[in-house]
């Protein structure tokens, strides 16, 4: 199992982390998943998320004329509709390079501390929301 890799920790959505983290090996997999989840359907976005099970929950962004929801919402929502109750980590890999509001708000509904890790579509990490 690989170490644990220094995260740069860079405001990311106007979010400021207040300290280094560790990306884990489990966090690295929540990467992985969320830009799979993007890259299935081409879409701006794709998250993932930790439940306090250890389950995952990948989604890609929705834009139809009737409904719009964010990747990171989309996959809190699976995972609340799964049972999970709380959370322990989030990913989303962007081309916009920032966390969006709704995404972090729905995530903070479950866990006030999770990190969420921000990424690239080629799965570098710009930083890590903390707060």
């Amino acid at each position: 199992m690989p170490e644990p890799s220094a995260v740069p920790t860079t405001q990311v959505g106007g979010h400021t982390p207040s300290a280094t983290v560790e990306l884990t090996a489990e966090d690295a997999k929540l990467v992985v998943l969320a830009r799979g989840a993007r890259a299935r359907i081409g879409a701006v976005e794709g998250a993932a998320v930790r439940d306090q099970d250890g389950r995952t929950y990948a989604a890609a962004s929705v834009s139809l004329p009737s409904l719009t929801i964010t990747a990171l919402q989309l996959a809190v929502a699976s995972a609340v509709a799964a049972g999970a109750i709380r959370l322990e980590a989030g990913a989303v890999v962007t081309e916009a390079s920032t966390l969006d509001g709704a995404g972090h708000a729905a995530v903070r509904d479950l866990a006030a501390d999770a990190p969420i890790h921000v990424a690239a579509p080629d799965g570098t990490l710009l930083g890590t929301v903390l707060e």
